[in-house]
C-alpha cells in the first residue's frame, strides 16, 4: 500500500531530524566556538538531505494513491499532515533551503557575540541576509498558497491562523491591556516584594531546578537539563533537551525558566509514543506548545499554592531569609513591572512584547520596513506600550531574541496565543476536576492536573486542527477573554 510506503518514508525523515535536533542542541549548549563554521556547513548539508527526501518525486504519486486507499480515521489524519508537510517542502528549491540554513547558522553564531557587545552595526548585515532569503521563502509560499507573504510564514508555526485574525485578537488586547497594566502596577506599589539576597551558587540552582522538574513529572530517563545563552527545549520526545541560563545574583528568573521549558518537555514526552516518527504524533502548533509551557510557568508555577510547595526546596538550597518565605515568593512572581526583556517579563506585560515583535516582523517580511528601521521602530513601540526607551541599547532591545537570526518569522505570535490557550485550558481543567488549580496543588493532585492534559491535549498530537483540539478540551475554539479573566482574577481581586 502507498500509505505504508509513506509511513516508512516518514520514519526515515524523523530519524534524520532527530540527528539535526541533537546537533542544534550541541551547537547552542556545548560546542566550542571554533567549531561553528564546520557545524553550520554540516547542518546545512543535513537540511539539504532532508529537503531532498521531503521532496522525493515518488511522494506525489504515493500521496495520491494513499488518498484512495481504505484508511482509519487516525491514518487519514496522518496522511493529511504528511501531505501538508510535503506541500510545504515542495514549494522551495533546495538551493534556497541550503542558503537560508547556512545564513541562519552564521547569523545566530554571530549574534551570540554581537549581542553581548551591543553591536547592531555588525549584526545588521547578517540579519539583512536572513531577511532577504526569508522574503524569498515567503513570496514563494504566498504565491503557491494564495495568501499574504506573512501569513505564509505564520502557517509554518500556526496552521490555520492568519494575520487578519491576529490583528483582531491583538487589537482587542490593545483596548484593555494598557489599562490593566496601569491598574495592577498602581495597586502593587504598596506591597513591593523583598528581594532575595545572594549569591546563589549555580550548582545549587541546577540542583533546585532538577528537583522542581521532578515535581512536575519530567522523565529524566528521556531528557536532561543544560546551559545555553538563550533557554530552549529541543531534541525529540524520547530525548528531550532543556537549557537555561543562570545568574549567581538571583535565581528567580532561572527557576521559572526551567519550569517553562519543563512544560514544553512534558508535552513532548506526552506525545503518542506508538506513533512517533509520523506527523500525526507531532505537536499541533507552536501556540499549543507554548500553551503547555505557559500553563506550567504561569498558570501553575506562579500560583501561590505551587510556590508554597517548592518553598522548602528553595530554603534547603539557599537557606532561610524573609525574602524566601512563600508569601514573599508569591509577591516576587506576581510582581508586575514593565521591563525591556521579553523572557523576563511578567504575564501581564508579556503580550505587549509579543505584539511589538509581531507588528515588526509582519511589516519586515512584507517589505514595508527594512532591517535598518528596526531600532527606531522598536524604541517607539516600547515607549508606546510600556513607557520605556531602548534608544542605543540594542542588546536589551532589538537584539535580545534569537528567533529572527535563523529566519523564524511568524513564530512570535505563538507566545501570546499560547497564553490564551493556557488560560482557556486551565478553566476547563478546573471545571472537569471540580476544584481550582491552587486547591488541586494544595491537595497533592498534580498527577491529576497532568493526567487531564495528557488525556485532552498531549495524546492527540496533531490528530485534530488547533481549533478542534481546543474545542474538544474546553468546549469552544480560541476565546481570548479567558486570558483577560485569568489576569483580572489573579491581579485585581
Amino acid at each position: 500500500m502507498s500509505y505504508q510506503q509513506l509511513e516508512q518514508h516518514q520514519q526515515r525523515l524523523y530519524r534524520l531530524s532527530h540527528l539535526g535536533a541533537i546537533c542544534g542542541w550541541d551547537q547552542a549548549a556545548v560546542m566550542p566556538q571554533g567549531g561553528n563554521e564546520a557545524r553550520a556547513e554540516a547542518m546545512a548539508e543535513l537540511d539539504l538531505l532532508l529537503h531532498t527526501a521531503r521532496t522525493a518525486p515518488q511522494l506525489a504519486q504515493w500521496i495520491a494513491d494513499a488518498e484512495a486507499e481504505p484508511l482509519s480515521e487516525l491514518q487519514r489524519a496522518n496522511l493529511h499532515e504528511i501531505k501538508r508537510q510535503w506541500q510545504d517542502a515542495t514549494l522551495l528549491p533546495g538551493d534556497l533551503v541550503e542558503a537560508l540554513s547556512l545564513a541562519g547558522s552564521r547569523c545566530e553564531h554571530a549574534w551570540r557575540r554581537q549581542r553581548k557587545e551591543n553591536d547592531w552595526a555588525g549584526f545588521a548585515p547578517n540579519l539583512e541576509e536572513v531577511v532577504r532569503l526569508s522574503r524569498e521563502v515567503a513570496t514563494l509560499r504566498a504565491e503557491a498558497l494564495s495568501v499574504r507573504p506573512y501569513d505564509a510564514m505564520l502557517a509554518l508555526y500556526e496552521p490555520g491562523m492568519t494575520s487578519a485574525r491576529l490583528d483582531v485578537i491583538f487589537g482587542d488586547l490593545g483596548q484593555w491591556l494598557p489599562g490593566l497594566i496601569q491598574d495592577v502596577t498602581t495597586r502593587q506599589r504598596q506591597t513591593q516584594p523583598l528581594q532575595p539576597r545572594g549569591p546563589f551558587p549555580i550548582a545549587s540552582q541546577q540542583a533546585l531546578g532538577q528537583e522542581v522538574m521532578g515535581l512536575l513529572g519530567f522523565d529524566f530517563a528521556h531528557g536532561r537539563l543544560d546551559v545555553s545563552s538563550h533557554p530552549f527545549c529541543g531534541g525529540v520526545p524520547t530525548d528531550v533537551r532543556i537549557t537555561t541560563r543562570y545568574n549567581e545574583d538571583e535565581f528567580v528568573s532561572s527557576l521559572m525558566g526551567i519550569v517553562h521549558e519543563t512544560g514544553h518537555a512534558r508535552y513532548e514526552q506526552g506525545l503518542p509514543r506508538h506513533l512517533l516518527g509520523q506527523p500525526v504524533a507531532e505537536a499541533r502548533s507552536m501556540g499549543i506548545h507554548e500553551s503547555q509551557s505557559l500553563f506550567c510557568e504561569m498558570q501553575l508555577g506562579h500560583d501561590p499554592a505551587f510556590l508554597n510547595l517548592i518553598a522548602p526546596h528553595i530554603a534547603r538550597h539557599f537557606g532561610t531569609q524573609p525574602a524566601l518565605a512563600p508569601e514573599n515568593l508569591a509577591r516576587l512572581y506576581l510582581d508586575v513591572k514593565p521591563g525591556l526583556i521579553r523572557v523576563d517579563a511578567d504575564e501581564v506585560t508579556y503580550p505587549a512584547h509579543v505584539i511589538l515583535r509581531y507588528e515588526l516582523e509582519r511589516d519586515l517580511i512584507e517589505g514595508r520596513i527594512e532591517v535598518a528601521d528596526i531600532p527606531e521602530l522598536w524604541d517607539a513601540k516600547m515607549q508606546q506600550w510600556l513607557g520605556l526607551s531602548t534608544k542605543g541599547n540594542y542588546r536589551d532591545g532589538c537584539m535580545q531574541d534569537i528567533h529572527w537570526t535563523d529566519g523564524s518569522f511568524g513564530y512570535f505570535p505563538s507566545y501570546t496565543l499560547g497564553a490564551m490557550y493556557a488560560a482557556q485550558l486551565r478553566f476547563a481543567l478546573e471545571r472537569a476536576l471540580g476544584a481550582s488549580l491552587g486547591t488541586l496543588v494544595a491537595q497533592g493532585r498534580l498527577a491529576d492536573v497532568f493526567g487531564w492534559l495528557q488525556q485532552n491535549v498531549w495524546q492527540h498530537g496533531s490528530a485534530f486542527d488547533t481549533d478542534e483540539l481546543v474545542r474538544r478540551a474546553s468546549g469552544e475554539a480560541l476565546n481570548p477573554q479567558w486570558l483577560r479573566q485569568h489576569l483580572e482574577q489573579r491581579y485585581l481581586k
